[in-house]
């Protein structure tokens, strides 16, 4: 039976797909019923590997769609495909060419197939990806209250007040589906047991990074982006620096990190040989990102709450 690797670039109102090899190529609108067409289309076609680019949330319907109707579906980093279209001499860029690499793409590198994540999980998705706006418009609010002409004062004061409230119920609202789940609860309370582990933190890496617990600790970082990666070649031996991730994940592991240097026994102990050792501190800071990271990938692979033995003094 012949393999189909196919592509799709997504746009907010049209889809451009194209098979490889055969050339195939035809366009569908980006909604419903033209996202049910392509789909009935698609599994006619026994495809191996359907491949498309993530594009800010308008791939999301398509993708769920294959899912549910069981073919194969990647979406992937779209730096990952321009990278490989201009090392396939692809320079050229429109919908048509687009969705030829992702086609080539699918065939050659053949990411690995990810289920989408089920409704009530994108549900808790869009209302952490809202508090993070909230987080930054409050900022942004707060900021501008320090040099606003007192005509606007109040007004600015007023908008923050609503914002805050409005980040509170959703503190609370993210708090009590967690809690409604018993799974998720106990991954919560494990990770809030941990110094410096806030609501935050312990949210977004339930929602957004599932995976913790369950992956080796190299692996796990590589994920999240805090793993040092080589840049070597030939007889020059560059600096080793992260690179890559889930970006909500890292920011948000970042803010608890320095806390952690402060309140964490491990962490601060950590961060501060390091910054004696003569280390950059943002060097010593991602360091012990990764290391928080470890301890509460171990301690969800093993159920156990957070334990922290002080160590016992040397006698002279």
């Amino acid at each position: 039976m012949e393999k189909n690797y196919i592509g799709v670039d997504v746009s907010k109102d049209t889809l451009d797909v194209a098979i490889y090899e055969t050339g195939k190529k035809w366009r569908s609108t980006n909604n419903e019923t033209g996202i049910s067409e392509l789909v009935a289309a698609i599994s006619e076609l026994t495809a191996e590997l359907v491949v498309m680019e993530s594009t800010g949330g308008y791939e999301i319907q398509l993708a769920y769609a294959l899912n549910r109707a069981g073919i194969p579906c990647a979406v992937v980093n779209p730096r990952e495909t321009r990278d490989f279209a201009r090392a396939t001499k692809k320079l050229a860029k429109t919908d048509t060419i687009d969705a030829r690499v992702l086609a080539h793409f699918a065939a050659v590198i053949k990411p690995e197939p990810r289920p989408m994540s089920d409704e009530e999980t994108r549900e808790m998705e869009a209302i952490l990806a809202r508090r993070r706006q909230l987080v930054q418009m409050i900022t942004a609010e707060k900021n501008r209250l320090h040099t606003a002409h007192p005509s606007v004062r109040q007004g600015i004061i007023d908008l923050i007040a609503y914002m805050e409230k409005d980040l509170a119920d959703i503190d609370s609202n993210l708090k009590g589906r967690i809690k409604e789940s018993p799974i998720q609860s106990e991954k919560y309370d494990h990770l809030k047991s941990v110094p410096g582990v806030g609501p935050n933190l312990a949210s977004t890496l339930i929602i957004e990074l599932p995976e913790l617990g369950e992956l080796d600790p190299k692996k796990i970082a590589a994920l999240v982006g805090v793993a040092p990666l080589n840049h070597d070649s030939g007889t020059k031996r560059g600096k080793c620096s992260p690179w890559g991730g889930r970006p909500q994940v890292r920011t948000a592991l970042y803010m608890s990190a320095l806390v952690a240097t402060r309140f964490n026994p491990v962490i601060k102990e950590l961060y501060i040989r390091l910054c004696n050792a003569g280390k950059a501190k943002k060097v010593a800071l991602v360091a012990c990102m990764h290391k928080l990271l470890t301890i509460m990938n171990a301690m969800l692979k093993h159920h156990t709450d957070w334990h922290y033995e002080q160590p016992l003094a040397v006698a002279c």
